[in-house]
């Protein structure tokens, strides 16, 4: 038998389990896509979310318009509310760091901090319509640049409120996505 943590005890209660292999046959499916134009694009959403699932998750491949520090950070935002405290490990090939932040726009993962270089990352979100827990996410990204791109793993707590969530946001906190960059939410199914 694989070995699976039950999500349901988990997510809020302690960042537990991988939404990797929730054991549901077909439990991935596809909600909506989305592809930045040629002019780029500040943020996206996804908005309309059905409640038709356990949990959430946003796959992409992006990058930022501007290099340097803070071009590669996204704030998240649930129903037009950003996330309120958030748990981070980052490494970028010469050093790590550890942390905790709160209140406002809260760091969830990297892009790309070069605009010749696309980032990728992988966002759960657990639970997203259960009215009686705040939301969790996981969010893990980076990039490669030839030995000096970064990787960032995040949890991150919703604490506004314990609504179902039923739109998304995510905005550069400096310039733009690029085009050609995608985002993809899936609906997932089982425990």
């Amino acid at each position: 038998m694989p070995l699976i943590t039950t999500l349901a005890n988990s997510s809020a209660r302690g960042y537990g389990g991988l939404l990797a292999g929730a054991g549901v046959a077909n439990s991935y499916e596809s909600i909506a896509t989305t592809t930045v134009g040629s002019g780029g694009s500040a943020s996206i959403s996804f908005t309309s979310i059905p409640s038709t699932y356990t949990h959430l998750q946003i796959r992409f491949i992006a990058k930022s318009t501007t290099g340097g520090s803070g071009s590669t950070t996204t704030s998240i935002t649930f129903n037009g509310n950003a996330m309120t405290k958030n748990h981070y490990l980052y490494a970028n090939g010469s050093s790590v760091a550890a942390g905790v932040g709160a209140s406002g726009d809260t760091n969830n993962t990297p892009l790309a901090g070069y605009t010749s270089i696309f980032g990728a990352g992988v966002i759960d979100i657990l639970e997203y319509k259960n009215t009686n827990i705040n939301k969790t996410i996981k969010a893990l990204g980076g990039y490669d640049a030839n030995g000096a791109g970064e990787l960032a793993l995040y949890s991150n707590l919703y604490a506004t409120n314990t609504n179902a969530i039923t739109s998304i946001g995510l905005t550069l906190l400096s310039g733009n996505f690029v085009q050609y960059s995608q985002f993809a939410l899936y609906g997932i199914k089982g425990v």
